[in-house]
């Protein structure tokens, strides 16, 4: 499979098929808040809208179908902690969601669902009494950036840029905790969040951090032997040397233009923080240029904050700066993951784990 991309880590050149969209629009302002920090944390199947805000003298209004739902992001923390990760938290209904709920029922030996039923639900709270929602005080440091103004939606203006960095404080702390942009804002409807000393209500998950590693410091316990990609249900999973389970991704994967390759492939090595450099001999659709370019690292990097390379040539496992279209939209070749996916089976995964691309 050819590409007319590739990374570059230090002296590593990486060849890549990838390609991703612009981000999604903030939320209308005077939306009202659907939930609360308590309203989460206290959330339960057997009531599930309690906490909710009512009028007074009035019937408890119905939650709109495109609200974030307590419930739903009080289970998909509790799945995210479980490495079992529902994409980007964001307390709807979706697919990922609904992939992950199966996957963690399976793996817990209960009928396989995509519903949170009574049992499922225990399991998942049986793992930790930690509250799913808390508090985060914005740092000097979170508001100082630097921030881009604006990522272009074509790749050869990305290429002018001094970072591919975020492009505000929102959308730097919804990606850190895991969560949608749209969840964040709902949390925190008042809140200054680009200003130090503001306290904010985020996913008690842990944080995506930054930067690179040495060799020497990876692979992290538990080690990745083996990743599963399964084309249909779009999901990524990694085992360990006996077979376990350990953690569960939903992923874009390939496209009808470019599917996905059938067979095994190994882990060649990984590179965090990539540049993106495209080679115009492929002459990529949407790309004019007929000369090579950098984008330069940075989490709305094209490949995001990691690039797990494979043996097969311009082909990678990566994370993406559109993790709320992950398992929604086509990846045009590559296996995309959340950057915050992308990262943690980076920092586990071993240098010749076996990559496995299930048709069906």
């Amino acid at each position: 499979m050819s590409s007319g991309f590739a990374v570059r880590a230090g002296a590593a050149l990486i060849g890549f098929l990838c390609l991703t969209a612009p981000g999604l629009a903030a939320p209308k302002k005077d939306e009202a808040p659907t939930l609360t920090r308590e309203a989460v944390n206290n959330a339960a199947p057997e009531a599930k809208d309690a906490g909710k805000p009512q009028k007074k003298g009035a019937r408890k209004e119905a939650r709109k179908d495109d609200d974030p739902d307590a419930l739903i992001v009080k289970a998909q923390v509790l799945l995210d902690r479980a490495r079992f990760s529902p994409g980007a938290i964001d307390g709807r209904d979706g697919d990922n969601y609904q992939g992950a709920l199966a996957a963690y029922a399976k793996a817990q030996g209960l009928p396989e669902t995509k519903s949170l039923t009574p049992e499922l639900f225990e399991k998942l709270q049986a793992a930790g009494a930690e509250p799913v929602i808390t508090e985060y005080t914005i740092t000097e440091d979170d508001v100082r950036g630097p921030f881009a103004e604006k990522i272009p939606a074509k790749m050869e203006d990305q290429a002018d840029l001094e970072t591919l960095g975020y492009t505000n404080p929102r959308e730097m702390l919804a990606e850190r905790f895991h969560m949608s942009r749209d969840l964040l804002s709902a949390l925190n409807p008042d809140a200054a969040l680009d200003k130090a000393g503001t306290v904010i209500a985020v996913a008690a998950v842990p944080p995506l951090e930054s930067g690179k590693l040495k060799g020497k410091e990876l692979p992290k316990a538990p080690k990745v032997s083996r990743i599963e990609v399964d084309k249909a249900s779009r999901d990524v999973r990694a085992f360990d040397k006996g077979g376990k389970l350990l953690a569960y991704y939903p992923a874009s994967i390939g496209s009808e233009e470019k599917p996905a390759p059938s067979g095994e492939a190994k882990v060649k090595g990984v590179a965090f923080e990539p540049t993106y450099t495209y080679n115009p001999k492929y002459q990529f659709a949407g790309v004019k240029s007929k000369e090579k370019f950098t984008i330069k690292p940075g989490p709305n990097n094209p490949v995001g904050v990691v690039w797990i390379d494979l043996s097969i040539p311009s082909y990678g496992i990566h994370g993406t700066p559109d993790p709320e279209k992950v398992g929604k939209t086509e990846s045009h070749g590559c296996i995309r993951l959340t950057n915050w996916d992308a990262r943690d089976l980076a920092l586990h995964v071993e240098r010749g784990a076996t990559v496995s691309f299930k048709d069906e």
